[in-house]
Order: C-alpha cells, then structure tokens, then sequence
C-alpha cells in the first residue's frame, strides 16, 4: 500500500506544478494591475515605482523563480487590493467552499444510494424507468441554468429563498440543490448498475437461501460489492465541486474559493489569485489520493495487485 501511494504522489505530482507555472503565467495576461491601481493621471515614475515595488519590473522567468522561492517558504505574497497576506484571504474563502461541497456530496450519495438500489431491487418496473429518467434529467442539466431558474423560481417569484448569502438554513437551499443535481443524477445510474451486477450474483443466492433478510442482503451484501465504482465515482465529482464551484459561488455570492478567484482576476490580484488556484490544486491532489487509497481498501484485488 505505501509504494502504491508513493507511485500516485509523484505521479500527481507533476499536474501540480503545471497548474502553478500555467495560473501564474496566464494571470498576467489579464492586463497592467497599475491600470486598476493607480489613478488616471499616474505618471510613468508612479507606474514605475509600482512596478517595482511588487516586482512587476522583473522578467517573467525571474518573477516565477522568486515566487517559487516564497512559497517553499510559505509566503505567498500580499492582496494587491487589501494588503493582507494572500494565504490568509484563501484560507478565510476555502471553508465555506468545502462546507458546501460536503453537504452536497453527502446528500447526493445518501439519494442516490437509496434510489439507486430501489431501482436495481425491481428492474424494468415502474420506479427503475422513473429512476432512470429522473437521474438522466439531472446528469445532463447544467448548473448555471438550474441555478438561475432557481433565483427566478423560488428567489424571485415566490420569495422562499434568499438569492445570497450564508445565514441560516434557507441559503443554503438553492446552492446545495444547484450543485446537487448533476452528482445526484450520475451516482443513481452509477449504484444502480452496479447493484443490478451485485443482486444477480451467486453469493446473493447463498445469502437469501441462507436466510438473510432483504435489508442485509441489499445493504449488507450487494452495496458492499458494489461500492468501489461508486466511490471512484463520487470522489472524481467531489474534485469536480470543488474545482467548479466558482459558477455556483458567482450566482449566489457564496464566499467561497470559487467566487474568491474570480474577484482576483477581475481585480488582477496575482498573488490572491495564485494562491486560492495552489491550495484548491493541492486539495484536488489529496483527495484523489484519499479516494485511491479507499478503492484499495474495498476492493481486495486492487490490495493484491498493489501488494505483489
């Protein structure tokens, strides 16, 4: 299991420095931050001393080593916008967005676990064809729109809803269930195809001739064997919620990493922007490792085939 993990470390590893050398490279596309900064009538020696002052009068190639430099030392410079330090804007951003990612993946996988195998348990009848149309709705209905019928719907016509924020239970509603959908829809099909596999299997006939109750057959037994697709499943929509919240964040204003990023490029705050985009790659990085790591210990011959 360690060299398996080591292997997936280094080999991850790699996506993760292009993600930084591209973030820092693209951003300075978006344009002279003295152009947002400085007023007007800024003279050339104003921009030049803003240059300067945060090294923007450096050749690229000496801006990337020197912040290479920093955060091996864990700096990641300051908000050209506030002056804070930058670790600290993401770091105040990024709970709210794992918060929201995780009441999202827990009610998509708890749905979609219990409709999924209601699905499987009849196949072909009347709520194996509503469950199959309802997840194939909701896999293929895009976020963005979704999350602005919801304003229009439950924000604006009905008034049940807040459109932003994030005091109390009802702010919560339209983000969660915006972002709910898609991961609902694929995990139903996922769990449902992998219990069917799991119901028609032998070991299912021993247990039933042996028995066991309908519950333990179905959640004891067939949801055992059929979890590892839906793991490797949930984990890769995990990493996508977490990489692409920042629709859903802009929408509902949810200070969250996603919304966060777009303010620094809208504000060419580099160094904001370059942090929030390292510690959501970093994340995605752990996760996928975590998710690994889990497959490994479901599913016996991923252990052997990791171990020999």
């Amino acid at each position: 299991m360690l060299t398996f993990l080591r292997r997936r470390i280094i080999s991850s590893a790699i996506p993760l420095v292009v993600v930084v050398l591209g973030v820092f490279y693209l951003a300075r596309l978006t344009g002279d931050p003295a152009n947002l900064y400085l007023p007007l009538s800024a003279t050339p020696e104003m921009r030049a001393e803003f240059a300067a002052r945060h090294g923007f009068d450096q050749p690229l190639l000496v801006q990337f080593g020197d912040y290479l430099a920093q955060v091996v030392r864990l700096d990641f410079g300051e908000s050209l916008r506030t002056a804070e330090p930058a670790a600290a804007a993401v770091l105040r951003a990024f709970p709210a967005t794992l918060q929201l990612a995780g009441a999202t993946m827990i009610l998509a996988i708890l749905g979609a676990v219990v409709v999924g195998s209601w699905a499987a348990y009849r196949p072909n009848s009347l709520a194996d064809r509503v469950a199959s149309f309802t997840s194939t709705t909701a896999a293929s209905m895009p976020d963005f729109w979704f999350a602005i019928m919801g304003v229009l719907v439950f924000a604006v016509a009905l008034g049940w809803l807040p459109t932003s924020g994030t005091e109390g239970a009802a702010a919560w509603v339209l983000p969660v269930l915006t972002l709910l959908i898609r991961p609902f829809g694929v995990l139903v099909q996922v769990v449902r195809g992998a219990m069917v596999t799991a119901l028609s299997a032998p070991y299912i006939k021993v247990a039933r001739s042996k028995g066991a109750g309908e519950l333990r057959v179905i959640f004891g037994h067939a949801l055992r064997n059929a979890a590892p697709p839906a793991l490797t499943v949930a984990g890769d929509l995990t990493i996508g919620l977490v990489n692409g919240a920042v629709v859903v964040e802009t929408i509902f204003g949810w200070p969250g990493i996603g919304k966060l990023m777009i303010t620094s490029i809208l504000q060419r705050d580099f160094a904001v922007l370059q942090a929030a985009v390292l510690v959501t790659a970093i994340t995605i990085f752990a996760l996928n490792i975590v998710i690994d790591a889990c497959y490994a210990l479901l599913d016996s011959r991923v252990r052997q085939g990791v171990t020999t």
